[in-house]
């Protein structure tokens, strides 16, 4: 008896409809093929165990397997369920007459439970997509896909619920989840607060100007002066998910098997801090079975990269074309996938070697041209892309020790979200941009045009500091920025002034002074 079971294979971030084609015969065979990988082939002996200890009989006839389109590789073991379902009922141990109305994904243990499978969200996306009337998969993913709306999600622990289900009408409860509420109960108190960070007003600012436009930023300081204990607190000031934010970066974190299986969705922007002795292709992402990398597990949020400089070149290189794209395409002989990398940069740095180049009370003991070579670490053109550049000296031990209580994350998130929302209508007619750093050329010259005062003083600016066209834009995007935060409709000479001298690391003699 031919049967068709329908499973799904996760290609970047996006799922594609698997048809599971089953033939029982007469024979002693057993065929899988359809491009399987190496743990879709051992899912036969996963079955057999799983339909014994649960008092099914896996048919002793010859059994012949099709998983259709045969071009697409199938990979990993959230197939078991599928295959098992279908080999049951094209020997006739289940019935088959509502097998079309529902697609079927999980792993199967050897006792026949259920167990998580990677990608659910984006599964339950395409299931919806195709018309099913329901989507069985693990209980513990059960959630995660119920967030698509007009999609029956079943949530099983077993095999046997699963044959229950078909042959006795014996449906699982159907998973339901209220997103409303769970977005309202979502806007928490993050336990790292900005009323933490003593002094350092000028940087903070840099930093609610960066949140405030989704511009890159870096810090460069002495150690402990504060870098790392400001960027672990810019997730505290950023806005809020919309709805499309959320679900985009679920099933970023679903693809890569990150996502939190008790809550439905993200609700939390990410914040990914790689060790500098990350690889390129953790990174970027890809690998021998497609993964996404760092710079795709940030997209939405934050990419924190700590001492810079130590980091391999080649990795830094590569952040080049996703911090102007917001994608990055990767390119295999064998496949070919893209993931979005829309994430905002946050780098901190020493100044040099030795960390006390510029510091106002320790001598730097770096030899000659050992801090402009440091800084060479970092290439110009990654810089370029690098909005704002802000220098950080040590907070005096009056700040330190006294008890004067700092402006808390929530104020300062107030003035992003305002800023942010005046952005959102001004680019509500551009596809694809949502911030002051999206921002093309063209339309710096719609909306970011500077009166003739800040003209002349950037004309100056570009001179004196031999700034490139890219620093150029740079300024006026983080200007327009500045002017948003202050509810002004124009871009005036102050906010020029303002994101002239976020560029630190622009002049000639930074390394020398």
């Amino acid at each position: 008896m031919l049967v068709k079971v329908f499973g799904a294979a996760v290609q970047g971030i996006d799922a594609t409809l698997i048809t599971i084609e089953v033939n029982c015969s007469r024979g002693i065979r057993f065929l899988l093929v359809g491009l399987p990988d190496t743990s879709v082939k051992e899912s036969h002996e996963r079955i057999v165990s799983a339909l014994e200890v649960n008092g099914l009989k896996f048919p002793r006839k010859q059994v012949v397997i099709n998983m259709s389109p045969a071009d697409i590789r199938k990979e990993g073991s959230a197939y078991d369920l599928p295959l098992a379902v279908g080999i049951l009922a094209a020997s006739e141990s289940v019935r088959t007459d509502k097998l079309g109305d529902y697609l079927i994904m999980g792993e199967l243990s050897l006792d026949g439970s259920v167990l998580p499978l990677r990608g659910a969200l984006p599964i339950a996306i395409m299931a919806k997509e195709n018309g099913f009337k329901g989507l069985v998969l693990p209980l513990a993913n059960a959630k995660e896909a119920a967030v698509v709306e007009g999609l029956d999600v079943y949530g099983v622990s077993n095999i046997r619920e699963v044959v229950d289900m078909f042959n006795n009408n014996e449906l699982p409860d159907v998973t339901k989840v209220d997103l409303d509420e769970e977005f309202r109960n979502s806007i928490s108190d993050y336990e790292l607060d900005f009323s933490d960070v003593k002094g350092q007003e000028n940087v903070k600012r840099a930093i609610e100007v960066a949140a405030a436009g989704g511009h890159n930023i870096i810090m460069v300081g002495p150690p402990g002066s504060g870098k790392s204990m400001m960027a672990k607190r810019v997730p505290s000031i950023l806005p809020p998910f919309t709805l499309d934010e959320a679900l985009e970066t679920t099933k970023i974190h679903s693809v890569a098997g990150r996502t939190d299986l008790n809550s439905s969705l993200m609700f939390n922007r990410p914040f990914q801090t790689p060790h500098h002795s990350i690889s390129n292709v953790a990174m970027v992402g890809g690998g021998t079975n497609p993964q996404p990398g760092e710079i795709s597990l940030a997209h939405n949020g934050i990419l924190f990269l700590d001492e810079l400089p130590e980091f391999n070149r080649s990795v830094l290189e590569v952040l080049r074309q996703p911090l102007e794209d917001r994608e990055i395409t990767i390119s295999r002989s064998k496949y070919s996938v893209k993931y979005p990398a829309g994430f905002m940069l946050v780098a901190a740095m020493n100044p040099c070697p030795c960390g006390y180049h510029n510091h106002p009370d320790r001598e730097c003991v770096c030899p000659a041209g050992s801090v402009l070579k440091y800084l060479n670490k970092i290439s110009g053109p990654l810089m370029d892309r690098i909005d704002i550049q802000i220098e950080i000296v040590p907070v005096p031990f009056e700040k330190i020790s006294g008890r004067a209580s700092s402006e808390k994350s929530s104020d300062i998130r107030e003035r992003v979200i305002r800023a942010r929302e005046i952005q959102r209508k001004r680019f509500k007619s551009v596809k694809g941009v949502h911030s002051n750093a999206q921002m093309t050329s063209r339309m710096l010259h719609r909306f970011a045009q500077p009166d003739a005062a800040g003209l002349k003083l950037l004309k100056t600016a570009m001179e004196r500091r031999s700034l490139s066209a890219r620093a150029y834009d740079r300024i006026l995007k983080v200007a327009r920025t500045i002017a948003d935060i202050d509810n002004s409709e124009n871009i005036k000479p102050v906010h020029i002034a303002e994101a002239i001298n976020y560029r630190n690391l622009d002049s000639e003699n930074w390394a020398y002074k």
